[in-house]
């Protein structure tokens, strides 16, 4: 089974490339997602992140997100302190994943990871997909979600690598700027490439 990463920055378009990956009942593991639930259901973690970040857990036991971003947002030492709780659990969810996707026989397993190479996890995966998509693009899709403030996007983006260094560091890239049938038939070549060994999984 191969193990692709795949990547890139903030509103460049991994969801729509995760999806894709799905609809070609290939496993994604989805590591946001899997922070979020974490954050919503580990007790453990859950009052972990409350000690260590006052104000951040609300009387009913409940993560504050917007609380918790405005703690670490711009604040390595804090940012670092977070990632040390949650980090842990969360590559404990992707090796449970990983075992269930090999049992499976699937010919390969998507980690879908924002911070592939700015955490030094590259290095774990067989090949490493990025999505990108010009600045202005890639701006303007983060500000339609409207769940951050523009110095909030600012911040995050402080955070990631730069994108044209990804692209560099990339085994394939897929645009995503242009249209979505053009990032879907870039995607559709991964894919028929993946199941090429494996001709029954492909019908």
């Amino acid at each position: 089974m191969i193990v692709i990463g795949l990547t890139g920055g903030i509103g460049m378009g991994k969801s729509t490339a995760a999806a894709i990956f799905r609809r070609a009942r290939l496993p994604v593991f989805d590591a946001d997602r899997t922070v979020h639930t974490l954050q919503r259901r580990d007790a453990r973690l859950i009052a972990a992140i409350g000690a260590a970040f006052p104000g951040t857990v609300d009387e009913n036991g409940r993560i504050d997100r917007a609380a918790l971003r405005a703690a670490v947002l711009g604040q390595p030492e804090a940012l670092r302190r977070l990632e040390s709780l949650i980090h842990p659990r969360v590559r404990e969810a992707e090796r449970r994943f990983l075992a269930l996707a090999r049992k499976s026989g699937a010919p390969a397993a998507i980690l879908d990871i924002p911070l592939l190479f700015e955490t030094g996890r590259a290095g774990a995966v067989d090949q490493v997909v990025v999505v990108s998509a010009p600045p202005a693009v890639q701006f303007a899709r983060v500000r339609r979600r409207g769940r951050m403030s523009e110095a909030e996007i600012r911040a995050v983006l402080a955070r990631q690598m730069p994108d044209a260094l990804k692209r560099r560091k990339a085994d394939v890239m897929i645009p995503t700027g242009l249209s979505r049938h053009h990032a879907y038939r870039r995607l559709r070549r991964l894919i028929l490439d993946l199941y090429r060994p494996f001709p029954e999984c492909s019908r």
